[in-house]
């Protein structure tokens, strides 16, 4: 499985941002392991069909997606499974009323016949390993297994990856344990998705819950992707009468930088690049290997060999674009304050693409982008607002530079 690149919550991506995670991501997976991905772990299972559609564009085979994102599901065509083949009707879901040791397919909404096959885990055993000590032993994980295993073929759970051994200490030790010892002596066998779908292809389609709007769902937010856009209720603790209303300012403030600079990346179309776009998608392969050729990546992207003027100017626009990618890092709104050192890191991008905006003569975007932050107050008074802990903590640490002198020819 490989992941979306920068964490970010990809419902609330625009489209080009969407299709950019998915294909930068897939392109680590490659660099990595000399092979294709199956699969693509969704940053905090944000979800929706336009989701769902660019993952089967990208020719993926299956995702995994919490319990509660199931909407309803049907029998596919002449099967049998419990229900009437002739009866084609759609059944109405709650979070206990998918069966988790099943695959199922999702349809992509063009009629095509392409889709994707769905994993649900398997909620309460999950929360058990997350938060109520299921690790603390494996027999007792192994035993849990074996309680709910008479009723399924396949027992499928997912949890943070930090789960074991950050908050659990000694956890991955006991998944090991588990599987290398528990689990066999007990006859269970170790398979995955992919060996799993070769077996069992899926017997039911299944549309997924979009949330309020088609905004999203996710596993960790009960009010669909509201976490990461305003003040939901979701949140990590914080003192008496905290809130998060500056989750919105904050996503609109970014918004406004990130769409101001499609509009002058656009514009590099025939100049620099024959489409920007594509070249965005592509020079994940310069972050990916330090020696690749600039130039040859230019040249394949410009049609003709860039002055030396040209080439940074471009890589400039190129680097300038990652930073509006990675300033959407889901962290940066998941937890209590502004103020926070995740939350410091997305502006810490923010404010590099700002930068990298006036190294080019862009137009500035400085006053608009501070207006908005404004409006983001933090809970913690002496830190003010957005825009006061941009101005204390981010521009200090801006490069010196000098104006840029490079001859032609």
């Amino acid at each position: 499985m490989a992941q979306a690149y920068g964490h970010a919550i990809l419902p609330l991506c625009n489209a080009r941002d969407r299709q950019t995670q998915i294909r930068w991501g897939t392109a680590d997976f490659r660099h990595r392991f000399s092979r294709e991905p199956e699969a693509i772990w969704l940053p905090e299972t944000a979800c929706n069909n336009d989701v769902m559609d660019e993952l089967i564009g990208a020719g993926l085979r299956f995702v995994i997606l919490a319990p509660h994102q199931a909407a309803r599901i049907r029998a596919c065509g002449g099967t049998d499974n419990g229900i009437d083949p002739g009866d084609n009707a759609w059944r109405n879901l709650d979070e206990n009323g998918i069966d988790t040791s099943k695959a199922y397919r999702y349809s992509h909404r063009d009629g095509s016949g392409r889709s994707i096959a769905v994993f649900f885990y398997d909620g309460p055993t999950s929360r058990a390993v997350a938060f109520e000590n299921l690790l603390r032993s494996s027999r007792e994980l192994v035993d849990r297994f074996a309680q709910i295993a008479p009723e399924r073929d396949l027992v499928n759970i997912a949890t943070d990856g930090e789960t074991y051994g950050h908050h659990f200490k000694f956890g991955d030790i006991c998944l090991a344990h588990a599987l290398a010892f528990e689990a066999p002596a007990r006859g269970f066998q170790l398979t995955n998705y992919g060996e799993y779908l070769d077996e069992h292809p899926p017997q039911f389609e299944v549309e997924i819950d979009e949330g309020a709007a088609g905004e999203g769902t996710s596993w960790s937010c009960q009010h669909g992707v509201g976490r990461w856009i305003r003040d939901c209720g979701c949140h990590t603790g914080g003192g008496p009468g905290w809130h998060q209303r500056w989750r919105t300012p904050l996503r609109q403030a970014l918004d406004l930088l990130r769409d101001e600079n499609a509009v002058q990346f656009e514009a590099t179309r025939g100049l620099l690049f024959f489409d920007p776009w594509r070249a965005r998608d592509d020079s994940i392969a310069l972050i990916l290997d330090q020696h690749h050729s600039r130039e040859a990546f230019l040249y394949d992207h410009a049609g003709r060999w860039l002055a030396a003027v040209e080439q940074w100017r471009a890589l400039a626009y190129l680097e300038l674009q990652r930073m509006l990618m990675l300033m959407y890092t889901s962290c940066g709104w998941f937890f209590n304050d502004i103020g926070g050192i995740e939350t410091l890191q997305v502006l810490k991008y923010a404010g590099r693409a700002i930068d990298l905006m006036e190294q080019l003569g862009l137009p500035s975007v400085r006053g608009g982008f501070l207006e908005l932050l404004a409006e983001a107050k933090s809970n913690r008074a002496e830190l003010g607002s957005g825009a006061d802990i941009y101005r204390r903590f981010v521009e200090p640490l801006r490069p010196v530079t000098e104006p840029l002198a490079i001859a032609s020819g």
